[in-house]
Order: structure tokens, then C-alpha cells, then sequence
């Protein structure tokens, strides 16, 4: 009963509070809806967590990869951040070796920079990306399962 009692005095003044704050608040720990199948090659959700507009230069969007999902190859005309927020996948730019990338990572692609960046065999892959979505995203080749196969392969004898 004391566990109770405390709860509701500690809490209480938030709830009156939030529901009358004239505040815009979102959340994304919701899952979006599917995503088309446009550039990538399985099963993908996407939702917008944070639009930009004239005052704010950037979007934020949740993405989560199911496992043995691929994106295809793709670059921006400005930076983009990447924040793991759960599970594991993969980062690869045009040229170098791909990494293993994991809850709590974060990646700094620098703009015009080839790249893609998806879940891994095994595990899907939820990420926060950060991006100028006044401009659009330009997509270059696609990431065949050979392709993909290849990197989950070289990845998991790496891991060991």
C-alpha cells in the first residue's frame, strides 16, 4: 500500500500537468507502418519521428530492419547520423569493409558518401536516422542477397 500511496503522489502532478502542456510531443516507440519495397530487399518499418521545416533543418526517422533485410546503396547531399537503438546490423561506405553495428552505436556518414546500412542475418535493426529531408536521398546501386550474403558471411568469421 506505502508503494502505491508514493507512486501517486510522485506522479500525479504529472499527469494533470501533460495534459494541459501546449507543448508538441511525439513518440517513437511505436513501430511505423511497412515501408513500400522500393530500395531494399525484405521487410522494413518506417516512421517519422520529427518533420523539418523552415526552423528546423533535419528529420529524424525510425527505421527498424527485420532480420536478413538489405538497404540498397544510396548517399545524401548532407551529413547523415545514424543512432542504434536496439538489435544489430550492418555499415558499409563505398570502398571500405563493412561493420557490425549495435544498440548503442552511432554513425556519422559524411554527405555525398556512398553507403547503406541494415539488419544483420540474424537480428533486426531499429536506428534513429538524423538527415536534411529537404533533400531527397540519391540511390545508386542495389545491394543484391549474393551481396549481402557475402558481407554476413565475412562479418560473422570476423566476429569470432
Amino acid at each position: 500500500m506505502k508503494k502505491i500511496t508514493l507512486f501517486l503522489l510522485v506522479f500525479t502532478p504529472f499527469f494533470g500537468f501533460t495534459q494541459n502542456a501546449p507543448y508538441v510531443v511525439t513518440s517513437f516507440l511505436q513501430d511505423g507502418p511497412k515501408a513500400p519495397n522500393t530500395h531494399y530487399i525484405g521487410e522494413a518499418f518506417l516512421s517519422s519521428v520529427l518533420q523539418g521545416d523552415s526552423e528546423l533543418n533535419y528529420n529524424i526517422t525510425k527505421a527498424t530492419f527485420l532480420k536478413n533485410s538489405t538497404l540498397d546503396w544510396h548517399k545524401h547531399s548532407t551529413v547523415q547520423v545514424l543512432i542504434i537503438i536496439d538489435g544489430e546490423g550492418y555499415y558499409q561506405e563505398k570502398g571500405k569493409d563493412a561493420i557490425i553495428i549495435k544498440k548503442g552505436d552511432v554513425v556519422r556518414c559524411a554527405k555525398d558518401v556512398e553507403h547503406w546500412h541494415t539488419s544483420s542475418k540474424e537480428n533486426l535493426v531499429t536506428y534513429l536516422a538524423l538527415y536534411d529531408g529537404s533533400k531527397p536521398t540519391i540511390w545508386t546501386d542495389k545491394v543484391t542477397q549474393e551481396y549481402y550474403d557475402g558481407v554476413a558471411e565475412k562479418l560473422k568469421a570476423f566476429k569470432k
